[in-house]
């Protein structure tokens, strides 16, 4: 039997199956899911209201533990804005070098007495200009002799990785596009070959939070229902993000010859349909980690017919593509001073290193930053406190979108544990002075002993990883010369307050400098630099991967970062 599940807030009604939850019903509905524990009804961020026919009063329920069993309607509990996607669309950075190029050619006609083909022709031409083809392509040579014959020769051509994408008459106009395919939020860039510019930045949630808000929760489901649902959504979200950049650009499609997409090794893998077992049993390694040059065609991108895919490599089980694309964007392969990178999103990954040697490992600290174990957590939108502080002993506190308060996001609930510790409404070792619970003003928002202990596994795992990384290296803490924080995490975090809760060592505060969406920034490079597309293979061999849960050592490092007080204070 079926009933009728209306979602009164988007005026979407959709049927489905009795005993399906109204998160699955919500999901048929097309509608985003806020669903981080993967629909286990742990995290409680499906809450809504509802009512079956013929009751008068609603209901609260968790929309992933309440089956439909009659029709029913729904309306959310709270009202939460747009997620803040970090893009840094700015002009691009470094040498101008791009993958895609087009060359103006004169291509020879064929002597009597020869039997030289067109195709072999046009490739000796691109040769003798320095672009070796290193395949034919019987696609482009339907019309190859009758475009050659009616140019007498002259034919402009576009190539890319020794592959030959269009041969035209007139100069071409073209795009390439870079995403960052980020566990919460996808990053994009439609970048203007001819122009030398980003002509349009994007962002959107990734459509497959409602599976899980974290990468274990995705590969779980995966394990459990096969990779496919999981692998479409990704790729339909890329292909959904590339079509609203080339309408605001107003750019036919076709015009794209080349995507690049970078994301952790969960998501790299997911996208191209690989199930992630690997990921989530000892010894935890990747199935594929070289790069990869496709046709984006076959995989579910409509660009041009010809377009490539550039996929960048991992390094490790859980130091993925977005870690390669974030030491892309910093150069290291020619960085001299010692250097850490954090990258805190859904996951935590850390770099160490320099150009000589490097060393990177990934602690489970999103979920608590990005909201999902934390009561009133939730991600970086309208609604969520983004800081706090304290101002003549009293707690005060900014709201994004400056109306009322109805959570708390990553940089607020760092800012908020230092204000805390700082008043003394709670001590070094976690512990609040006011009970189980402490709110923050009359706003209904709130923190519990349990959301404080989240944050110090967080904060211990983070804080852990960084002293067996200098460890392997042979270096202190106080001879890092430089603190490099990317993702929105690291944009909007205060560099005070992740030093007073020890998440950043404060031997290091004076070092500590925000450079954006650094994953999205070396998706860009490996598009437009085409020496970046080749370094990406050397940063992701030679970066040593440290697994920390097979390190013996880690345990006792976590549980002796578990404390608030940073002992390596200057």
């Amino acid at each position: 039997m079926e009933y009728t599940v209306r979602f009164t807030d988007e005026n979407r009604e959709v049927r489905v199956a009795s005993g399906a939850t109204l998160l699955q019903a919500r999901i048929a509905a097309g509608l985003e899911a806020d669903a981080p524990c993967g629909g286990r009804g742990t995290c409680g961020k499906c809450r809504c209201e509802a009512r079956s026919e013929g009751e008068a009063a609603w209901r609260d329920v968790l929309m992933c533990q309440t089956p439909v069993s009659g029709d029913t309607e729904v309306r959310n509990s709270g009202k939460v804005g747009d997620l803040r996607i970090l893009t840094d669309a700015e002009a691009i950075s470094g040498k101008w070098n791009p993958i895609v190029k087009a060359v103006r050619l004169t291509v020879p006609p064929c002597s009597r007495g020869e039997s030289s083909a067109d195709w072999t022709r046009l490739a000796k031409a691109l040769e003798a200009v320095g672009i070796p083809v290193t395949q034919a392509n019987p696609r482009l040579c339907a019309s190859l002799g009758n475009l050659l014959m009616a140019q007498k020769g002259s034919v402009w051509v576009v190539a890319a990785e020794g592959r030959v994408l269009e041969v035209c008459a007139e100069e071409p106009r073209m795009y390439m596009a870079a995403f960052d395919l980020g566990t919460t939020s996808i990053a994009g860039y439609l970048i203007h070959v001819n122009g030398r510019r980003v002509a349009v930045a994007d962002g959107a949630r990734n459509p497959q939070a409602r599976f899980g808000g974290d990468v274990i929760s995705r590969a779980d489901y995966a394990l459990q229902n096969g990779v496919a649902e999981l692998s479409a959504y990704a790729r339909s979200a890329i292909d959904a993000m590339l079509g609203q950049m080339c309408l605001k650009a107003g750019v036919p499609r076709h015009r794209v010859f080349a995507v690049s997409l970078a994301g952790n090794t969960a998501m790299h893998h997911l996208f191209l349909g690989i199930a992630p077992d690997s990921l989530v049993k000892a010894p935890y390694n990747p199935t594929l980690s070289q790069p990869l040059a496709l046709r984006a065609a076959e995989w579910g991108i409509d660009a041009n017919p010809e377009a490539l895919l550039l996929m960048l490599p991992v390094i490790g089980g859980f130091v993925g593509a977005d870690t390669v694309a974030c030491l892309l964007s910093g150069d290291w392969l020619r960085r001299d001073r010692l250097t850490l990178m954090i990258d805190i999103g859904t996951n935590g990954e850390l770099v160490l290193g320099n150009r000589q040697r490097r060393v990177a490992c990934s602690t489970a600290a999103g979920p608590a930053f990005e909201g999902a174990k934390i009561t009133c957590g939730m991600r970086g939108a309208d609604g969520a406190i983004d800081h706090a502080w304290l101002e003549s002993g009293a707690l005060r506190w900014h709201v994004i979108g400056e109306g009322p308060a109805v959570g708390i996001c990553g940089s607020g609930l760092v800012d908020l544990v230092a204000a805390l510790l700082e008043s003394g409404d709670m001590d070094g070792t976690g512990r609040l002075a006011a009970g189980d619970r402490y709110e923050i003003g009359d706003t209904g928002v709130y923190l519990t002993q349990k959301d404080v202990r989240e944050v110090q596994l967080a904060k211990a795992a983070m804080a852990a990883g960084l002293r067996l990384m200098a460890g392997r290296l042979g270096v202190g803490l106080e001879d890092i010369e430089e603190v490099d924080i990317a993702g929105a995490f690291g944009n909007y975090i205060d560099p005070d307050s992740a030093c007073a809760i020890g998440l950043i060592p404060a031997v290091l505060r004076r070092k500590i400098r925000p450079v954006g969406n650094a994953a999205g920034a070396g998706a860009k490079l490996a598009l437009t630099d085409a020496r970046a597309w080749a370094e990406a293979e050397t940063l992701a061999r030679t970066t040593e991967f440290l697994e920390l849960a097979t390190l013996p050592e880690f345990q006792d490092e976590f549980v002796e970062q578990l404390n608030f007080e940073d002992e390596d204070e200057d």
